[in-house]
């Protein structure tokens, strides 16, 4: 049965939906509902989705692959195409194989777009939002530290610069593959057979500067080398990086947002490419939404953010796992 930590956790969940929902009701959001069952999942290399099979009983429909939703990213962004205002939704979304003490393969997340904005607006959102849990979510909790997200501004720093801070490489400097991977190897940083910038670099990220970033206080990392812009748009007057953000608190990561890229034709060959290293990852090869690429073109200007809220929670109540603050972890079936 659910320890006293878990029953503590439910407590503090419910007390930290009700203070978002507070918080974005009074900024103008309107929450929205999307199917957690889609037919074309997310393309990220990384991730993979739970399959789950369409058998029609009714006479309705022909037999198909169906997917559990690694995140409402699709769904949310063709509401606004077709010109909804700000939007959120808390909901549960599926990453199939991911278990640690940080990971469970269903968790929830808040996620959330603002049209006729960029990354500094929504940066700004989610401070207030998550100022607003900690000041409501942890109250009375025994090791809950519910200022930590209250200590605003949070840091703002550029990828360049906290790798630059934490390491002295300059990845602009050593902008290719062979010339970071020989300045990692200079100050002792082992990236293995990694021969691509985006390989390396991750190698170099991870053991030295991921584990540095907010510790007094939340940090955003923004602006991301361009390999890596995922559904970003490049940042105007410097096409080297990108309009993406992290938020990262006591060296974990919470959130990965966007200024959104609008330009449908570039977002069809970013999927494409991700279809080719998914391939020669050997990992299952979706097919390509049809639907939100249409959207991605009809798109006003906008930003968006997807927030990990059981590692938000795991932070407000100052635990080191993930299964304590669920009532009903992975490890029950893995």
């Amino acid at each position: 049965m659910p320890n006293l930590s878990q029953w503590r956790a439910a407590r503090g969940r419910q007390a930290l939906y009700s203070a978002l929902r507070r918080f974005f009701t009074a900024e103008g959001y309107l929450e929205v509902e999307t199917p957690l069952l889609i037919p074309t999942p997310g393309m990220e290399p990384h991730i993979n989705a739970f399959e789950a099979g369409f058998i029609p009983e009714t006479g309705v429909g022909t037999a198909r692959p169906l997917y559990l939703h690694t995140s409402p990213e699709y769904a949310m962004k063709r509401l606004l195409a077709d010109g909804a205002g700000p939007l959120f939704q808390l909901c549960k979304v599926f990453r199939n194989g991911e278990v640690s003490e940080t990971h469970n393969p269903e968790f929830t997340m808040l996620e959330f777009y603002r049209p006729n904005a960029d990354y500094h607006a929504i940066m700004a959102d989610v401070e207030g939002a998550l100022a607003e849990a900690g000041r409501s979510a942890t109250e009375g909790e025994p090791g809950a530290d519910p200022a930590f997200f209250t200590r605003t501004p949070y840091e703002r720093i550029t990828v360049r610069d906290a790798v630059l801070r934490a390491t002295g490489v300059d990845i602009r400097v050593h902008s290719d593959g062979p010339s970071l991977k020989r300045a990692a190897d200079a100050i002792g940083v082992w990236t293995g057979e990694s021969v691509t910038f985006d390989d390396v670099f991750f190698h170099l990220f991870l053991e030295r500067v991921e584990r540095g970033l907010g510790h007094e206080r939340p940090t955003f990392l923004i602006e991301y080398p361009a390999s890596m812009a995922a559904l970003s748009r490049l940042k105007p007057g410097d096409t080297a990086v990108a309009e993406r953000v992290e938020l990262y608190a006591k060296g974990l990561e919470l959130a990965n947002g966007f200024s959104e890229l609008t330009d449908a034709a570039e977002q069809r060959a970013r999927l494409l490419e991700e279809q080719d290293l998914r391939r020669k990852l050997g990992r299952s090869v979706y097919p390509l939404d049809e639907r939100f690429l249409d959207a991605v073109g009809r798109m006003p200007p906008s930003a968006g953010i997807a927030v990990g809220l059981d590692r938000i929670l795991m932070l407000l109540l100052g635990v080191q796992r993930i299964t304590d603050v669920l009532l009903f972890p992975a490890h029950e079936f893995v």
